[in-house]
Protein backbone atom coordinates (compact mmCIF):
# COMPACT_ATOMS: atom_id res chain seq x y z
CA UNK A 1 0.00 0.00 0.00
CA UNK A 2 2.51 2.57 -1.11
CA UNK A 3 1.23 6.12 -1.21
CA UNK A 4 3.19 9.28 -1.93
CA UNK A 5 1.98 12.15 0.25
CA UNK A 6 1.18 15.23 -1.78
CA UNK A 7 2.47 18.63 -0.78
CA UNK A 8 0.67 21.95 -0.78
CA UNK A 9 3.83 23.94 -0.26
CA UNK A 10 4.38 27.09 -2.25
CA UNK A 11 8.01 27.45 -3.31
CA UNK A 12 9.74 30.73 -2.70
CA UNK A 13 12.60 31.93 -4.84
CA UNK A 14 14.30 34.24 -2.39
CA UNK A 15 15.54 32.98 0.94
CA UNK A 16 17.44 35.24 3.31
CA UNK A 17 20.97 34.50 4.40
CA UNK A 18 19.67 34.18 7.95
CA UNK A 19 17.24 31.44 6.97
CA UNK A 20 19.91 29.60 4.97
CA UNK A 21 22.20 29.80 7.97
CA UNK A 22 19.48 28.47 10.27
CA UNK A 23 18.53 25.65 7.93
CA UNK A 24 22.05 24.48 7.09
CA UNK A 25 22.65 22.33 10.19
CA UNK A 26 19.08 21.38 11.08
CA UNK A 27 18.32 17.67 10.79
CA UNK A 28 15.07 18.11 8.88
CA UNK A 29 15.10 19.59 5.38
CA UNK A 30 12.51 21.06 3.10
CA UNK A 31 10.89 18.26 1.14
CA UNK A 32 11.12 15.78 4.01
CA UNK A 33 8.36 13.32 4.72
CA UNK A 34 8.93 12.57 8.39
CA UNK A 35 7.70 9.45 10.18
CA UNK A 36 7.73 9.49 13.99
CA UNK A 37 8.10 5.91 15.21
CA UNK A 38 7.77 4.68 18.78
CA UNK A 39 5.69 3.05 21.50
CA UNK A 40 2.75 4.27 23.60
CA UNK A 41 4.61 7.46 24.58
CA UNK A 42 4.80 8.31 20.88
CA UNK A 43 1.21 7.24 20.26
CA UNK A 44 0.05 9.83 22.80
CA UNK A 45 0.76 12.49 20.16
CA UNK A 46 2.31 14.89 22.67
CA UNK A 47 6.04 15.18 22.03
CA UNK A 48 5.49 14.29 18.36
CA UNK A 49 2.98 17.14 17.93
CA UNK A 50 5.31 19.56 19.71
CA UNK A 51 8.17 18.39 17.48
CA UNK A 52 6.05 18.92 14.38
CA UNK A 53 4.68 22.29 15.48
CA UNK A 54 8.08 23.70 16.40
CA UNK A 55 9.62 22.59 13.11
CA UNK A 56 6.77 23.91 10.96
CA UNK A 57 6.47 27.27 12.71
CA UNK A 58 10.23 27.81 12.50
CA UNK A 59 10.25 27.00 8.78
CA UNK A 60 6.73 27.86 7.56
CA UNK A 61 7.78 28.09 3.90
CA UNK A 62 9.16 24.55 3.85
CA UNK A 63 7.50 21.53 2.28
CA UNK A 64 7.57 19.36 5.40
CA UNK A 65 5.08 16.72 6.54
CA UNK A 66 4.87 14.52 9.64
CA UNK A 67 3.11 11.22 10.38
CA UNK A 68 3.00 9.54 13.80
CA UNK A 69 3.10 5.71 13.71
CA UNK A 70 3.56 5.03 17.43
CA UNK A 71 1.98 1.86 18.87
CA UNK A 72 1.42 1.21 22.55
CA UNK A 73 3.49 -1.67 23.91
CA UNK A 74 5.79 -1.73 20.90
CA UNK A 75 9.56 -2.07 20.90
CA UNK A 76 12.46 -2.55 18.53
CA UNK A 77 11.27 -6.00 17.33
CA UNK A 78 7.87 -4.59 16.41
CA UNK A 79 9.40 -1.67 14.55
CA UNK A 80 11.75 -3.95 12.67
CA UNK A 81 8.82 -6.13 11.59
CA UNK A 82 6.45 -3.31 10.62
CA UNK A 83 9.00 -1.04 8.95
CA UNK A 84 7.74 -1.76 5.43
CA UNK A 85 4.10 -1.14 6.32
CA UNK A 86 4.54 1.92 8.56
CA UNK A 87 7.60 3.68 7.12
CA UNK A 88 8.31 2.62 3.56
CA UNK A 89 4.63 2.77 2.57
CA UNK A 90 4.65 6.52 3.26
CA UNK A 91 7.85 7.21 1.30
CA UNK A 92 9.60 8.57 4.37
CA UNK A 93 12.81 10.53 3.85
CA UNK A 94 13.53 11.11 7.55
CA UNK A 95 12.33 9.57 10.79
CA UNK A 96 12.68 9.64 14.54
CA UNK A 97 12.86 6.38 16.47
CA UNK A 98 12.10 6.27 20.19
CA UNK A 99 12.32 2.78 21.69
CA UNK A 100 13.77 1.19 24.79
CA UNK A 101 11.08 1.74 27.41
CA UNK A 102 9.36 -1.58 26.71
CA UNK A 103 12.52 -3.28 25.46
CA UNK A 104 14.26 -2.65 28.80
CA UNK A 105 12.14 -5.41 30.32
CA UNK A 106 13.61 -7.92 27.89
CA UNK A 107 16.88 -9.09 26.38
CA UNK A 108 19.49 -6.45 25.51
CA UNK A 109 21.07 -8.49 22.72
CA UNK A 110 17.66 -8.97 21.08
CA UNK A 111 17.08 -5.23 21.32
CA UNK A 112 20.39 -4.47 19.63
CA UNK A 113 19.76 -7.05 16.89
CA UNK A 114 16.42 -5.50 16.01
CA UNK A 115 17.75 -1.96 16.20
CA UNK A 116 20.34 -2.95 13.61
CA UNK A 117 17.58 -4.48 11.50
CA UNK A 118 15.80 -1.11 11.58
CA UNK A 119 19.04 0.65 10.65
CA UNK A 120 19.60 -1.70 7.71
CA UNK A 121 16.10 -1.09 6.34
CA UNK A 122 16.45 2.68 6.75
CA UNK A 123 19.82 2.68 5.03
CA UNK A 124 18.49 0.66 2.10
CA UNK A 125 15.69 3.21 1.64
CA UNK A 126 18.07 6.15 2.18
CA UNK A 127 16.05 7.38 5.16
CA UNK A 128 17.85 9.66 7.63
CA UNK A 129 17.28 8.52 11.20
CA UNK A 130 17.35 10.40 14.49
CA UNK A 131 17.92 7.70 17.11
CA UNK A 132 16.26 8.88 20.33
CA UNK A 133 16.87 7.15 23.64
CA UNK A 134 14.02 6.53 26.08
CA UNK A 135 13.50 9.16 28.76
CA UNK A 136 13.95 8.37 32.45
CA UNK A 137 11.04 7.09 34.54
CA UNK A 138 9.75 9.27 37.35
CA UNK A 139 8.90 7.62 40.65
CA UNK A 140 8.15 10.20 43.38
CA UNK A 141 9.16 7.77 46.12
CA UNK A 142 12.84 7.88 45.14
CA UNK A 143 15.00 10.74 46.38
CA UNK A 144 17.17 10.54 43.28
CA UNK A 145 15.65 9.47 40.00
CA UNK A 146 18.55 7.18 39.11
CA UNK A 147 18.03 5.18 42.30
CA UNK A 148 15.79 2.60 40.67
CA UNK A 149 16.66 -0.63 38.93
CA UNK A 150 14.40 0.47 36.10
CA UNK A 151 16.27 3.69 35.41
CA UNK A 152 19.66 2.05 35.69
CA UNK A 153 18.47 -0.47 33.11
CA UNK A 154 17.11 2.31 30.88
CA UNK A 155 20.54 3.93 31.06
CA UNK A 156 21.99 0.71 29.64
CA UNK A 157 19.47 0.73 26.78
CA UNK A 158 20.22 4.41 26.16
CA UNK A 159 23.85 3.42 25.62
CA UNK A 160 22.59 0.76 23.21
CA UNK A 161 20.72 3.35 21.14
CA UNK A 162 23.88 5.46 21.03
CA UNK A 163 25.88 2.42 19.92
CA UNK A 164 23.41 1.74 17.09
CA UNK A 165 23.68 5.31 15.85
CA UNK A 166 27.48 5.21 15.95
CA UNK A 167 27.60 1.89 14.13
CA UNK A 168 25.55 3.23 11.24
CA UNK A 169 27.44 6.11 9.72
CA UNK A 170 27.62 8.04 12.99
CA UNK A 171 23.92 8.84 12.61
CA UNK A 172 22.20 11.37 14.83
CA UNK A 173 21.82 10.23 18.44
CA UNK A 174 19.63 12.12 20.91
CA UNK A 175 20.10 11.37 24.60
CA UNK A 176 16.73 12.00 26.23
CA UNK A 177 17.51 9.93 29.31
CA UNK A 178 20.07 12.10 31.08
CA UNK A 179 18.41 15.51 30.48
CA UNK A 180 15.14 14.06 31.76
CA UNK A 181 16.93 12.57 34.75
CA UNK A 182 18.49 15.94 35.56
CA UNK A 183 15.09 17.62 35.25
CA UNK A 184 13.50 15.20 37.74
CA UNK A 185 16.33 15.63 40.24
CA UNK A 186 16.28 19.41 39.91
CA UNK A 187 12.55 19.61 40.60
CA UNK A 188 12.32 16.80 43.17
CA UNK A 189 13.45 18.65 46.35
CA UNK A 190 10.46 21.02 46.36
CA UNK A 191 7.98 18.53 44.89
CA UNK A 192 8.93 15.26 46.59
CA UNK A 193 5.57 13.55 46.00
CA UNK A 194 4.74 15.07 42.62
CA UNK A 195 5.56 13.84 39.15
CA UNK A 196 6.83 17.12 37.81
CA UNK A 197 6.77 15.70 34.28
CA UNK A 198 3.07 14.93 34.64
CA UNK A 199 1.44 11.71 33.48
CA UNK A 200 2.48 8.49 35.17
CA UNK A 201 5.78 6.83 35.97
CA UNK A 202 6.39 5.73 32.39
CA UNK A 203 4.28 8.13 30.30
CA UNK A 204 5.13 11.80 30.88
CA UNK A 205 2.38 14.37 30.57
CA UNK A 206 2.66 17.66 28.66
CA UNK A 207 5.48 19.14 30.81
CA UNK A 208 7.73 16.10 30.45
CA UNK A 209 6.95 15.60 26.78
CA UNK A 210 7.73 19.27 26.15
CA UNK A 211 11.20 18.53 27.48
CA UNK A 212 11.36 15.46 25.23
CA UNK A 213 10.50 17.48 22.12
CA UNK A 214 12.92 20.27 23.04
CA UNK A 215 15.71 17.77 23.72
CA UNK A 216 15.16 16.07 20.37
CA UNK A 217 15.08 19.37 18.47
CA UNK A 218 18.15 20.74 20.23
CA UNK A 219 19.93 17.50 19.36
CA UNK A 220 18.93 18.21 15.75
CA UNK A 221 20.50 21.71 15.87
CA UNK A 222 17.13 23.43 15.89
CA UNK A 223 17.64 27.19 15.36
CA UNK A 224 16.24 29.30 18.22
CA UNK A 225 15.93 32.49 16.15
CA UNK A 226 12.39 33.47 15.21
CA UNK A 227 13.05 37.08 14.24
CA UNK A 228 14.94 40.08 15.55
CA UNK A 229 14.51 43.82 15.01
CA UNK A 230 16.76 46.65 16.17
CA UNK A 231 15.66 50.27 15.78
CA UNK A 232 17.27 53.62 16.54
CA UNK A 233 14.50 55.96 17.69
CA UNK A 234 16.59 59.10 17.24
CA UNK A 235 17.51 58.50 13.61
CA UNK A 236 14.26 56.64 12.87
CA UNK A 237 16.29 53.91 11.19
CA UNK A 238 16.20 50.15 11.24
CA UNK A 239 19.66 49.24 12.53
CA UNK A 240 19.21 45.60 11.59
CA UNK A 241 16.60 42.93 11.11
CA UNK A 242 16.97 39.16 11.10
CA UNK A 243 14.57 36.68 9.55
CA UNK A 244 11.96 39.38 8.99
CA UNK A 245 11.25 42.48 6.91
CA UNK A 246 10.53 45.88 8.49
CA UNK A 247 8.70 48.55 6.47
CA UNK A 248 7.05 51.95 6.93
CA UNK A 249 9.00 52.90 10.03
CA UNK A 250 7.85 56.17 11.61
CA UNK A 251 8.76 57.95 14.82
CA UNK A 252 6.02 60.38 15.76
CA UNK A 253 6.27 63.63 17.71
CA UNK A 254 5.04 62.05 20.95
CA UNK A 255 7.69 59.32 20.72
CA UNK A 256 5.43 56.58 19.36
CA UNK A 257 7.20 54.25 16.95
CA UNK A 258 5.21 52.48 14.25
CA UNK A 259 6.28 49.98 11.62
CA UNK A 260 5.13 46.91 9.74
CA UNK A 261 6.87 43.60 10.47
CA UNK A 262 6.74 40.54 8.21
CA UNK A 263 8.31 37.58 10.00
CA UNK A 264 9.66 34.46 8.32
CA UNK A 265 8.95 32.28 11.36
CA UNK A 266 6.67 32.02 14.37
CA UNK A 267 7.45 31.45 18.03
CA UNK A 268 5.99 28.26 19.46
CA UNK A 269 5.41 26.63 22.82
CA UNK A 270 2.83 23.99 23.78
CA UNK A 271 -0.20 25.41 25.53
CA UNK A 272 -1.84 24.41 28.80
CA UNK A 273 -0.11 22.16 31.33
CA UNK A 274 3.10 22.07 29.28
CA UNK A 275 3.97 25.49 30.69
CA UNK A 276 4.42 23.99 34.16
CA UNK A 277 7.90 22.93 33.09
CA UNK A 278 8.95 26.58 32.89
CA UNK A 279 9.16 26.63 36.68
CA UNK A 280 12.23 24.43 36.31
CA UNK A 281 13.60 24.94 32.81
CA UNK A 282 13.53 28.11 30.62
CA UNK A 283 12.66 26.13 27.50
CA UNK A 284 10.33 28.75 26.03
CA UNK A 285 13.02 31.41 25.68
CA UNK A 286 15.75 28.89 24.88
CA UNK A 287 13.73 27.70 21.89
CA UNK A 288 12.29 31.07 20.81
CA UNK A 289 14.31 34.23 20.21
CA UNK A 290 11.79 36.85 19.12
CA UNK A 291 13.78 39.95 19.85
CA UNK A 292 13.12 43.67 19.84
CA UNK A 293 15.77 46.27 20.62
CA UNK A 294 15.18 50.02 20.55
CA UNK A 295 17.85 52.59 21.34
CA UNK A 296 17.42 56.35 21.80
CA UNK A 297 14.10 56.26 23.65
CA UNK A 298 13.27 58.82 26.30
CA UNK A 299 13.19 57.41 29.82
CA UNK A 300 9.89 55.89 30.88
CA UNK A 301 7.64 52.92 30.19
CA UNK A 302 6.43 51.79 26.79
CA UNK A 303 3.65 49.52 25.58
CA UNK A 304 4.37 47.15 22.70
CA UNK A 305 1.35 46.42 20.52
CA UNK A 306 0.93 43.91 17.70
CA UNK A 307 -2.02 44.58 15.42
CA UNK A 308 -3.26 47.17 17.89
CA UNK A 309 -3.28 44.65 20.76
CA UNK A 310 -1.02 45.10 23.78
CA UNK A 311 1.44 42.24 24.06
CA UNK A 312 4.04 43.61 26.47
CA UNK A 313 5.27 46.55 28.50
CA UNK A 314 8.91 47.54 29.05
CA UNK A 315 11.04 50.44 30.18
CA UNK A 316 13.24 52.38 27.83
CA UNK A 317 16.27 50.81 29.51
CA UNK A 318 14.91 47.30 28.96
CA UNK A 319 14.19 48.02 25.31
CA UNK A 320 17.65 49.50 24.84
CA UNK A 321 19.15 46.26 26.19
CA UNK A 322 16.78 44.18 24.05
CA UNK A 323 13.78 42.07 25.04
CA UNK A 324 12.44 38.69 23.99
CA UNK A 325 8.78 39.03 23.00
CA UNK A 326 8.19 35.33 22.36
CA UNK A 327 6.14 34.54 25.46
CA UNK A 328 4.11 37.76 25.22
CA UNK A 329 3.39 37.44 21.49
CA UNK A 330 1.99 33.96 22.00
CA UNK A 331 -0.63 35.21 24.46
CA UNK A 332 -2.37 37.94 22.47
CA UNK A 333 -2.35 39.60 19.07
CA UNK A 334 -1.95 38.36 15.49
CA UNK A 335 0.98 36.04 16.22
CA UNK A 336 -1.05 34.31 18.91
CA UNK A 337 -4.06 33.94 16.62
CA UNK A 338 -1.97 32.43 13.84
CA UNK A 339 -0.40 29.91 16.20
CA UNK A 340 -3.88 28.82 17.31
CA UNK A 341 -4.82 28.26 13.67
CA UNK A 342 -1.66 26.22 13.05
CA UNK A 343 -2.34 24.10 16.15
CA UNK A 344 -5.90 23.43 15.03
CA UNK A 345 -4.80 22.36 11.53
CA UNK A 346 -2.08 20.05 12.86
CA UNK A 347 -4.47 18.52 15.39
CA UNK A 348 -7.08 17.84 12.68
CA UNK A 349 -4.51 16.10 10.48
CA UNK A 350 -3.10 14.01 13.33
CA UNK A 351 -6.54 12.94 14.55
CA UNK A 352 -7.68 11.90 11.08
CA UNK A 353 -4.51 9.98 10.26
CA UNK A 354 -4.41 8.14 13.60
CA UNK A 355 -8.13 7.35 13.85
CA UNK A 356 -9.11 6.78 10.23
CA UNK A 357 -5.92 5.43 8.66
CA UNK A 358 -3.30 4.14 11.07
CA UNK A 359 -5.60 2.60 13.70
CA UNK A 360 -8.70 2.48 11.51
CA UNK A 361 -7.13 0.62 8.59
CA UNK A 362 -3.52 -0.48 8.97
CA UNK A 363 -3.85 -1.80 12.53
CA UNK A 364 -7.43 -3.03 12.19
CA UNK A 365 -7.84 -6.76 12.70
CA UNK A 366 -9.43 -9.31 10.46
CA UNK A 367 -13.10 -10.11 10.12
CA UNK A 368 -15.32 -12.55 12.04
CA UNK A 369 -15.45 -16.09 10.65
CA UNK A 370 -19.15 -15.88 9.84
CA UNK A 371 -18.45 -13.19 7.22
CA UNK A 372 -16.60 -15.88 5.24
CA UNK A 373 -13.92 -13.62 3.77
CA UNK A 374 -10.52 -14.97 2.84
CA UNK A 375 -7.33 -13.29 3.98
CA UNK A 376 -6.79 -12.14 0.43
CA UNK A 377 -10.22 -10.51 0.36
CA UNK A 378 -9.59 -8.81 3.69
CA UNK A 379 -6.29 -7.38 2.48
CA UNK A 380 -7.83 -6.24 -0.81
CA UNK A 381 -10.53 -4.42 1.12
CA UNK A 382 -7.95 -2.93 3.48
CA UNK A 383 -5.93 -1.67 0.52
CA UNK A 384 -8.99 -0.11 -1.10
CA UNK A 385 -10.07 1.68 2.08
CA UNK A 386 -6.50 2.81 2.74
CA UNK A 387 -6.21 4.36 -0.71
CA UNK A 388 -9.61 6.01 -0.39
CA UNK A 389 -8.90 7.53 3.03
CA UNK A 390 -5.42 8.65 2.07
CA UNK A 391 -6.98 10.90 -0.56
CA UNK A 392 -7.99 13.30 2.22
CA UNK A 393 -4.42 13.71 3.52
CA UNK A 394 -3.30 16.29 0.90
CA UNK A 395 -6.26 18.46 1.92
CA UNK A 396 -5.23 18.26 5.59
CA UNK A 397 -1.59 19.03 4.79
CA UNK A 398 -2.75 21.93 2.63
CA UNK A 399 -4.75 23.32 5.55
CA UNK A 400 -1.61 23.28 7.69
CA UNK A 401 0.36 25.02 4.94
CA UNK A 402 -2.37 27.64 4.59
CA UNK A 403 -2.32 28.33 8.32
CA UNK A 404 1.44 28.93 8.07
CA UNK A 405 1.18 31.68 5.44
CA UNK A 406 3.06 34.61 6.96
CA UNK A 407 1.47 38.07 6.93
CA UNK A 408 2.82 41.42 7.99
CA UNK A 409 1.45 42.87 11.22
CA UNK A 410 1.65 46.45 12.52
CA UNK A 411 3.89 47.06 15.52
CA UNK A 412 3.58 50.06 17.82
CA UNK A 413 5.89 51.11 20.64
CA UNK A 414 3.88 53.64 22.60
CA UNK A 415 5.17 55.81 25.46
CA UNK A 416 2.94 55.62 28.54
CA UNK A 417 2.03 58.65 30.68
CA UNK A 418 4.02 59.09 33.87
CA UNK A 419 2.27 57.43 36.79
Amino acid sequence: MKHHLLSAAVAISVVSVAVRSQAADFFFRTGDRVVVMGDSITEQHLYSTYLESWALTRFPSWDLTFLNVGIGGDGAPGCNNRFKRDVLAFSATAMTIDFGMNDAGGNFEDFMKNMQGIADQAAAAKIRVAWCSPQACENPDDKQAIDTAGNRNLEKFTAGVKQTAAANGNALFVDQFHPYLEFINKARPTNPQTRVGGGDQVHPGPPGQTLMAATILQGMNFPPLVAAVEINAISAKVVQSQNCAVDALKVEADGTIRFSQLDKALPYFPDGDAKKILEWLPILEQMNEYRLKVSGLKAGRYEIRHGGVKVAGHTAAELAAGVNLAAAAMVAGPVSEQIKAVNAAISAKNSYFHDKIFSGVLRAGGVPEFMEMTNEQVEAKRTAVFEQRMKKMPELFAAIKSSLAMKAHPVEIVPLPDQ
